[in-house]
């Protein structure tokens, strides 16, 4: 029976420095063969994920900005974007809170580099990442166009309350780790996005699978009938999933495949 699986990206997949065990590459060849459908389910957008990359390990589709986006065999089924005269309030709020952001689109990410401390490395990275698509915020207000958003290096604890008041009413805060941020719109997460690719292409909730490994990942987790957190996950998606795998570089994905007989 035909599976569909759902990976997140960063720390699932690969590492910090985007290196991804010879054993993952291997159960995502033999999970084709067996003719599993193989999600990327990713809280980045979609001009984040790189597919030269990604794409050629087998994916049949794409989630992305945590359940904003969906597309199969490269073909858009889904976009839910914030209406522009709300991101313009973002924005000026925001700006008023002095917080470093980056709003994400399908198409491009929005950033002023000035906003960012001039020892963070975040806006380098991103430059270096997406070249072009990179735009700056400040300038381009007329032409925003944004699923989600990120807020970071809001040290003042009051501040960062105030932030989360105001957001509340219409989007839901995701803490990361530190001081950073991952901001989707209410409604939205990896759990709907599965669950509105699954209902177009008639997949049953019965055959899903997912796995992650941070806060990002647990409305995933706790949705698909099967879930996998990786062994050197944040705990809160260790006490989500149904079963804890093996770290990345331990083999996690295979091991945790050959455990549901995916493989």
């Amino acid at each position: 029976m035909r599976k569909a699986i759902f990976f997140d990206i960063d720390g699932t997949i690969w590492d910090n420095s985007q290196w991804i065990p010879d054993s993952t590459r291997e159960a995502f060849v033999r999970m084709k063969e067996r003719g599993h459908y193989l999600f990327i389910s990713s809280g980045r957008t979609r001009v984040f994920i790189p597919d030269t990359e990604l794409l050629p390990l087998g994916f049949d589709g794409i989630l992305a900005g945590c359940g904003t986006y969906g597309e199969f065999q490269q073909e858009v089924k889904f976009y839910h974007s914030i209406p522009h005269e709300k991101i313009l309030r973002v924005n000026d709020f925001l700006r008023s809170m002095d917080a470093a952001y980056v709003f994400e689109g399908r198409r491009f990410l929005y950033l002023d580099e000035e906003r960012f401390p001039r020892e963070s490395p975040f806006p380098k990275q991103l430059r270096e990442s997406i070249g072009e698509n990179l735009i700056a915020v400040t300038g381009n207000e007329d032409k925003l166009e944004v699923s989600k958003f990120c807020a970071n290096y809001l040290e003042d604890t009051k501040k960062q309350k105030e932030l989360e008041h105001v957001l509340e009413p219409d989007f839901t805060v995701i803490h990361r780790g530190g001081n950073f941020m991952e901001i989707v719109p209410k409604g939205f997460n990896k759990a709907t996005g599965i669950r509105e690719i699954c209902r177009i292409l008639g997949i049953a909730h019965e055959d899903t699978y997912s796995f992650g490994d941070s806060t990002n990942d647990l409305d995933m987790l706790e949705y698909t009938a099967h879930s996998v957190a990786m062994g050197d996950g944040m705990q809160q998606a260790k006490d989500t999933a149904e079963y804890v795998t093996t770290a990345l570089k331990e083999d996690g994905i295979y091991k945790a495949c050959e455990h549901y007989g995916l493989i």
